[in-house]
């Protein structure tokens, strides 16, 4: 017997035996279309360089060019030094009491620096003073016993030559009191003049404690301090031997070291451009002064001193300079720098000149009509603006918007 449920689902199709069954939906269609916009996308981005792989290349930053370099025919380097510089100090031992500078402070000629304690000597001074004065009433006396005497002399030498009527004892004592007064002029004067002597003496002395500038010039230095001992030459144990220490800042040149193997091509008078460390955005143009007519058999070299044709407040003493030896002045439109990059990052695309300018990690291309040389750089004016890195040698397949790595070497 059949079993009732089973029949129970067992149903009769309704749909017609001669229709066809309905056909799938094409679904791969657009997928298919997809993946051939992207491959054609990525063959574009391929041949403009935006997926092309990472090309390594070295790069160099677009610098402030002078024009000296064109005309530069070696180098040195050497330091600022004060031609005309002193170690000040006193002819005089005594305890500094005063100091009237400080570094940097600027002085003329014969202008207090420092003064020494000198109270003994300005009252050994009081004194001289003193005996000079006594020495003048001496004087004034002398002299009033010298008329004295000249008188009486003269009355009893009438009277001896005349009448005899004086004794010749009397005339006698008369006539060597008169010679005493004159002598005693003559020693009065003689004293006078030894007491003026000794003023002078004593104040020599305490010139000496008033320690002065030799020269116009700036403090370097302070050697000594308020309290301490001065001595000449420092021969007192502990003693400072100078106070302070100055330069004339308008003799300051450029001592430099140039090797043997160039001091052919140093001339007195050659132009020259100089560089200073500290103030690395400026150069000053100067000459060569002299060159000293002996070597450093260590070194291999020779001191050439080389003038500034004008200073600056800025130069210093011992600072570090490097001397750029022309073979002709700078006109005046040679003075300012240029801003240009290295000669090998200038290439071409599609006959136009050019660099790459690096973009963090890709490359843009800067077109460069008519470019200027100036030794081993390229002129860019403002089309490549300071510091900014460019390619070197950039190869064929670099192109604008390329994906580039840095090479270290």
């Amino acid at each position: 017997m059949l079993d009732k449920e089973k029949i129970s689902k067992l149903r009769i199709s309704q749909q017609d035996p001669g229709t066809p069954p309905p056909r799938r939906k094409r679904r791969w269609l657009p997928a298919l279309l997809l993946a051939g916009i992207a491959a054609v996308a990525a063959t574009v981005l391929y041949q403009k360089g935006l997926l092309a792989p990472a090309v390594s290349v070295r790069t160099a930053s677009a610098v402030l060019v002078y024009p000296s370099q064109a005309v530069t025919d070696f180098n040195a380097s050497g330091y600022i030094v004060a031609q005309r510089k002193a170690a000040v100090s006193s002819k005089g031992t005594g305890r500094l009491e005063t100091m009237e500078v400080r570094e940097g402070s600027r002085v003329k000629d014969g202008d207090v620096l420092a003064r020494l304690e000198n109270d003994d000597l300005r009252e050994e001074r009081a004194q001289a003073a003193a005996q000079l004065n006594t020495a003048g009433a001496e004087l004034a006396r002398a002299q009033s016993e010298l008329l004295t005497a000249e008188k009486h002399w003269n009355r009893l030498k009438g009277l001896w030559y005349d009448r005899r009527a004086v004794a010749q004892s009397d005339y006698e004592a008369a006539e060597d009191r008169y010679l005493k007064a004159k002598a005693a002029i003559e020693a009065a004067r003689a004293n006078i003049a030894a007491q003026e002597a000794n003023l002078r003496r004593i104040s020599v002395l305490i010139e000496y404690t008033i320690i002065r500038a030799p020269f116009d010039g700036v403090v370097l230095k302070k050697d000594a301090d308020v309290g301490e001992v001065v001595a000449p030459f420092g021969s007192a144990t502990n003693a400072k031997a100078a106070v302070v220490t100055m330069a004339d800042m308008t003799s300051l040149m450029v001592e430099a070291d140039v090797a043997e193997s160039f001091l052919h091509k140093v001339r007195e008078g050659q132009p020259c451009e100089i560089r200073l460390d500290s103030i690395p955005d400026e150069r000053f143009t100067g000459t060569v002064f002299t060159v000293v007519p002996t070597a450093d058999r260590t070194k291999g070299t020779v001191l050439v001193k080389v003038r500034f044709d004008a200073l600056d407040p800025r130069i210093l003493p011992d600072m570090s300079a490097k001397v750029a030896f022309l073979t002709r002045p700078l006109a005046s439109g040679e003075l300012q720098p240029r801003l240009g990059i290295h000669r090998d990052a200038l290439t071409q695309r599609d006959g136009i000149s050019g660099v790459f300018a690096v973009d963090r990690e890709v490359v843009r291309w800067v077109p460069i009509s008519s470019p200027t040389t100036l030794g081993d750089f390229v002129l860019v004016g403002d089309r490549v603006p300071q510091g900014t890195k460019v390619v070197l040698k950039p190869p064929d397949a670099l192109k604008q918007g390329g994906k580039i790595q840095i090479s270290e070497s």
